[in-house]
This record gives structure tokens, C-alpha cells and sequence, in this order.
């Protein structure tokens, strides 16, 4: 089996946007046995519907835009690490895109 094989490459902006939440949009990312991924597009003013509680670890990286997260302000280039139990509900005022991993429990 070749490298090529095992990889999987995609046009994020191919992949359908499904609004998740006024102002929100998410792009599901190919998932495997250990994560998933996504991009949200958040419109200016947008804030996710209700407080985000993670069962698991939960990474997410700011590539554009603004995010306020937890009382801190969070531009291009922040990767933010959220430890299983942790809890959030991000909020933009400018509008901004994220692309993140979930990390999926193996025993769940």
C-alpha cells in the first residue's frame, strides 16, 4: 500500500456549508477512528447557540477573523487546546473561520 493511499486530500469549499445557528456554518471534515474535523464560518455578531461541553479533547485553530473565547480575544493564527470536561461558547464580533478537531474517546 502507498502513502497516497492512506491520504485523503479535499477543497474545504467544496464541501456543502450547513447552517448549524444563525450566523454559523459548518463544514464537516472526513472522519476517522481517533478524530473529526470541521470548519465553521462565523458571520460578524455571531455566537454559538449555547455553551459547548466536551467530552473530549476538542482543538481549534482561528484562520481568520476574531474569535472571543472565554473572555479572551482570539485572532489568525491562535490554536486553542480544550481538555475533556472543559466548556466554551465562542462569539464574534467581526466574523471569523475555524478549523478544528474533535478527538474521539476510544471507550465511548
Amino acid at each position: 500500500m502507498t502513502n497516497e493511499s492512506l491520504m485523503q486530500v479535499l477543497n474545504v469549499e467544496e464541501i456543502e456549508a450547513v447552517e448549524v445557528a444563525p450566523g454559523i456554518v459548518r463544514r464537516g471534515l472526513p472522519v476517522t477512528d481517533l478524530a473529526r474535523g470541521w470548519m465553521y464560518d462565523f458571520a460578524p455578531g455571531a455566537e454559538w447557540p449555547e455553551v459547548d461541553v466536551h467530552e473530549s479533547e476538542e482543538r481549534y485553530y482561528v484562520v481568520s477573523g476574531e474569535f472571543i473565547d472565554c473572555g479572551r480575544t482570539l485572532g489568525p493564527g491562535s490554536y486553542v487546546v480544550f481538555a475533556p470536561g472543559s466548556r466554551h461558547r465562542p462569539r464574534t464580533e467581526t466574523g471569523a473561520r475555524m478549523l478544528g478537531i474533535s478527538m474521539i474517546d476510544p471507550h465511548s
